[in-house]
């Protein structure tokens, strides 16, 4: 049975850092790209950051510089660092993964993803 259990969210004031961390089981994860997505109240779903099974990166132009994605496959774990908080970063942060093997694209689009958690809440407050 595939889990993803996502955790470190919270409640951090704007401008302060929080690391999320997804652990995976249940498949084997470490030819598969991974990544971020977070959903707002009231708005859809959106793309954060994503990693390749090689390693390549991609991110969402409203958290570049700020947000780090990256993967452990000794532990089938993908973490986001999470920096320079923002009121507008709050939102459930879901970690999924493909299952596509030895894809060098990094996906962008949910529906190109097969596993998701359940969620984590962050809030940043101003």
């Amino acid at each position: 049975q595939v889990q993803l259990v996502e955790s470190g969210g919270g409640l951090v004031q704007a401008g302060g850092s929080l690391r999320l961390s997804c652990a995976a089981s249940g498949r084997t994860f470490n030819n598969y790209g991974a990544g971020w997505f977070r959903q707002a109240p009231g708005k859809e779903r959106e793309f954060v950051a994503g990693i390749s099974w090689s390693g390549g990166t991609r991110y969402a132009d409203s958290v570049k510089g700020r947000f780090t994605i990256s993967r452990d496959n000794a532990r089938n774990t993908v973490a986001l660092q999470m920096n320079s908080l923002k009121p507008e970063d709050t939102a459930v942060y879901y970690c999924a993964w493909t299952r596509t093997p030895f894809d060098v694209i990094v996906r962008v689009n949910g529906y190109e993803y097969d596993d998701w958690g359940q969620g984590t809440q962050v809030t940043a407050s101003s």
